[in-house]
């Protein structure tokens, strides 16, 4: 390789759960730099979902996480030139690259759904995440059915 791999920023926990994984998810909810806002959004989504969901004993927090692991994808497929031919390989997804899908899907299909503001999208998408339904649990079944259907050109694995 030419030139050398960047070196991976470090990214500090937030302020209120004093977690990673809460800041990466607001990194990618975040519009034009307003960090702020983005933290107003989840937090705000999280109280959305502690009201929704009065009778769960898990916290707020462990709900989200429940919900980012029901729709993160083990595999995927990816395009494949062979003779002549593209092929749809099934490859096993690297895990901060499974934890980057996740978010980005839950984001971007919050940013889809009709509702009021985004927090009240954000947390209706995290409980039906929870809850193994919703378009994003939706879009990760379907790229493992793709990944499944299209077994057969496995051996053409990179």
């Amino acid at each position: 390789m030419r030139k050398a791999k960047p070196k991976k920023r470090i990214i500090l926990p937030d302020p209120v759960f004093n977690d990673v994984k809460v800041t990466k998810f607001v990194n990618h909810l975040m519009y034009d730099g307003k960090k702020s806002t983005a933290f107003n959004i989840f937090y705000t989504a999280l109280e959305t979902v502690k009201t929704k969901l009065p009778g769960e004993d898990k916290s707020t927090l462990e709900v989200w996480k429940k919900a980012l692991d029901n729709i993160t994808p083990q595999v995927e497929v990816k395009s494949r030139r062979v003779g002549g031919a593209t092929f749809q390989v099934p490859t096993e997804i690297r895990p901060d690259r499974k934890e980057s899908i996740s978010m980005k899907n839950l984001i971007l299909y919050s940013r889809k759904r009709g509702g009021k503001s985004m927090a009240d999208k954000l947390a209706a998408e995290i409980i039906d995440a929870f809850n193994e339904q919703g378009a994003a649990y939706k879009r990760k079944e379907d790229m493992h059915r793709m990944a499944e259907a299209n077994r057969a050109f496995a051996h053409f694995r990179f």
